[in-house]
């Protein structure tokens, strides 16, 4: 047994069984030991951003840690902004960066780096296995810490000459550390709160949108306590049989005109709300002038329990309101977000999974599924676009037996186009949504938000991408993806329809300019 097979036989005996990777010479070791592993399902991508985005898929999925394996300090690099969205999405995920030998360091070689310099920011545990020996050991307590509670990145850097030498022991195996339960006396503040409150809001994190969770806000909603969720949570149960909270908006303005007049805020596994970006002449904490603000539990507390301690204690019914499935009529007419929406909602079966990276098209589709059969809205959580794709895979990997949508922008599609070759490779069951307007549409909106003013020629180049026009169905049928492009709403209906009775990765081009 050499380092690399005591690091792999770690993470399979802890359950860890699903690796992205985009490996190179450093990583060979750990290549070679996969196949002396066969509980280790290896995925190749053929972008880092691919495989670390896929590895936050799976974790909001099963509630386990995949693991990538990345290719020394550019390789992480590469993956980062996806382990930024894993991050805000606090998703377990074992890193495992490859790095020169220890004897070779000195050296400086073109790809030596401070790899821990790089993954210390983004990640809640880095260390490196400096002997082989350590190697197990390390791999165990880095999957520990990535569980937290709550969980996030944990980086393993694997020096070659660790995982090629001789070791003599493997790590053990942990037991993942579990959610705290509620604080009673945090509890019964909050209830005296709310006794005094006129208009008071909870406001939902991501840890508080799971089923369980969510009913117990229902409990609330009862009971007269307004709901809310934050803008983007990391994984929301929505649709038929579940409890829908409203969400806060995504513009500064729209969401303080949405909690104007609350005078109380209970945070349930969320902090206080922040303007996505700053503006002139506007405020960036969301917290309406004169509301006093409670926190209920942190992300570290199981926030299911604290809900229904919380219900209890104010006397809310035992069981609150939930959706009943309700399909739209067939969209007709001109191809819109709120026609794909209603044809998402038609056709889509119950535990669909949807991974949004749509952007400006996001928000009327997810108002339109409000009422479509029960399924998982996975969000954007840290604002990190070419999310949507890889993270559909990860959720393809974890729920073979589900259907999964993949809504994507263009612009924000062809950050991490690599994935559709990996949904072709692996035989993934994905149905990919491009919204093909043809331009960044989001950053012509915020232009003029910031005071930027209007776009000139050169202003406008920047925000165009329609010279020359990305042809998707070309794209996808070069990586080896079913493709069609459909320009009505009945088109739409029709194709996606067919996209949900056919197993396999299929791509919609939706022409929407």
């Amino acid at each position: 047994m050499n380092g690399a097979d005591a690091l792999i036989t770690t993470l399979a005996d802890n359950g860890v069984t699903a690796c992205f990777a985009n490996p190179g010479t450093s990583e060979m070791q750990f290549v070679a030991a996969l196949d002396r592993e066969p509980r280790m399902r290896s995925v190749l991508c053929l972008f880092e951003g691919v495989a670390t985005g896929a590895a936050d898929g799976y974790g909001r999925m099963t509630g386990k840690p995949a693991c990538t394996l990345l290719h020394l300090g550019p390789g992480y690099a590469n993956g980062a902004a996806n382990l930024h969205n894993a991050r805000r999405a606090y998703t377990p995920i074992v890193n495992v960066i490859g790095d020169h030998a220890t004897h070779h360091r000195g050296f400086d070689a073109p790809l030596n780096s401070d790899i821990a310099a790089l993954a210390g920011p983004n990640s809640v545990w880095v260390k490196s296995a400096e002997c082989a020996d350590s190697v197990g050991p390390l791999t165990a307590e880095a999957i520990v810490a990535s569980y937290g509670a709550p969980g996030g990145n944990a980086c393993l850097v694997l020096p070659a000459d660790s995982a090629w030498n001789e070791a003599t022991v493997k790590g053990p195996v942990v037991t993942p550390p579990a959610f705290a339960q509620p604080d009673t006396a945090a509890v019964e503040g909050v209830a005296r709160a709310l006794a005094f409150a006129k208009t008071p809001v909870l406001l939902l994190g991501s840890g508080a949108c799971g089923e369980a969770a969510l009913a117990a806000a229902g409990r609330l909603a009862a009971h007269g306590v307004r709901v809310l969720t934050d803008t983007f949570t990391a994984r929301q149960a929505r649709g038929e049989g579940r409890f829908r909270p409203d969400k806060l908006p995504y513009f500064a303005e729209q969401a303080l005109k949405t909690l104007e007049g609350v005078d109380l805020m209970v945070l349930v596994s969320t902090q206080r709300p922040v303007a996505f970006f700053a503006y002139p002449d506007r405020p960036s904490v969301l917290v309406p002038e004169g509301c006093s603000v409670e926190t209920l539990c942190g992300r570290e507390v199981d926030a299911a329990a604290a809900l229904n301690a919380l219900a209890d204690a104010v006397g809310a019914p035992a069981s609150g309101p939930v959706e009943a499935h309700a399909a739209p009529e067939a969209p007709a007419g001109r191809l819109d977000a709120w026609a794909i929406g209603a044809a998402m909602a038609r056709h889509m079966p119950a535990q669909t999974v949807i991974s949004d990276d749509a952007v400006t098209a996001g928000l009327p589709i997810f108002t339109q599924t409000r009422a479509a059969r029960a399924h998982d809205w996975l969000s954007l959580t840290g604002g990190a676009i070419g999310q949507g794709l890889p993270l559909a895979i990860g959720a393809a990997v974890a729920c073979p037996d589900r259907k999964v949508l993949a809504l994507t922008g263009d612009g924000a599609g062809m950050y991490t186009v690599q994935g559709l070759w990996t949904m072709a490779r692996e035989k993934l069951d994905v149905t990919v949504v491009v919204f093909a307007n043809h331009a960044y549409r989001i950053l012509s909106i915020e232009l003029g938000r910031t005071g930027a003013g209007n776009p000139g020629p050169a202003a406008s180049r920047l925000l165009d991408l329609g010279d020359p026009r990305l042809d998707w169905v070309a794209i996808a049928r070069g990586m080896g993806v079913a493709a069609e492009r459909v320009e009505t709403a009945e088109a739409f209906d029709d194709a996606f329809a067919r996209a949900m009775a056919t197993p396999g990765p299929r791509l919609i081009e939706a022409a929407m300019g």
